[in-house]
């Protein structure tokens, strides 16, 4: 079958992962890790004295269940689900306004303070999109999709996608078929016409070719995957996707 859609993961592909650090640290902000521990902080503290390293500690144990959960059965937690876990983890229980404040301030961190886009990509999303129908398929670490809608929607970006599969509206992450599956549903296509274009291997890559769809591996700013990799075509830069693709298609 032809390909008729691209499919975009997000961190590493639309935006720079961790390109907000730099800025966070030049406005002498707390990294994203650190804040996520002190908002817990205090808000717990607020309610009944408790000492930063208790909450860190317990932070630390609920991030490593939820990479084991993640890895394991291709589950993410919502930021909801994280934040519960936390203070049930440690006995406690917070007043729902201030659990509601703690669950949106640590939803919208990357909204912000936003990653930034990597250059070049908004020119070539404007071209695919002008021949292909767009979607992201993207895991929601902390940031939920709405989230992710927004980023997308700063950059002036959020114009070139049919649609959206994010892993905390989804149920499931990559490299579960179901986050293709959404993708293909939303854009009215098979799953076998999707060409996916991502930086890791096991979940943007592995995943597609799972499901018999395509899969390139992007490493403008990720290149971690590049001598595993059993992606159809590798792209160093932005410029290069259209052409990269086209050349898959006129194959198919």
């Amino acid at each position: 079958m032809t390909i008729r859609a691209v499919t975009f993961d997000l961190w590493d592909t639309i935006v720079d992962d961790d390109s907000d650090e730099a800025v966070r640290s030049a406005k002498g902000m707390r990294s994203k890790r650190d804040e996520r521990r002190h908002l817990m902080w205090q808000a717990l503290n607020g309610v009944q004295e408790i000492d930063l390293e208790t909450v860190v500690q317990a932070y630390d144990v609920a991030d490593a269940a939820f990479n084991v959960v993640w890895k394991e059965n291709h589950i993410n937690w919502t930021v909801d689900q994280r934040m519960r876990v936390i203070v049930t983890g440690l006995g406690r229980s917070l007043p729902g306004d201030v659990m509601a404040k703690l669950i949106d301030d640590t939803g919208r961190m990357e909204v912000d303070n936003p990653p930034n886009a990597i250059d070049g990509i908004g020119e070539a999303l404007a071209e695919l999109a002008t021949r292909y129908k767009l979607c992201i398929v993207s895991d929601s670490i902390v940031t939920p999709g709405s989230g992710l809608r927004k980023i997308l929607e700063n950059h002036g970006l959020i114009s070139h996608f049919s649609g959206f599969a994010f892993s905390d509206e989804v149920g499931h992450s990559k490299p579960h078929r179901s986050m293709f599956d959404s993708a293909a549903e939303q854009l009215g296509i098979d799953v076998t016409e999707i060409v996916h274009i991502g930086d890791r291997d096991h979940n943007d890559i592995k995943g597609p070719h799972a499901i018999g769809a395509k899969a390139i591996l992007f490493t403008a700013t990720r290149a971690d995957d590049r001598e595993i990799t059993t992606a159809d075509a590798i792209c160093d830069h932005p410029r290069d996707l259209p052409g990269i693709i086209d050349e898959l298609a006129a194959k198919e």
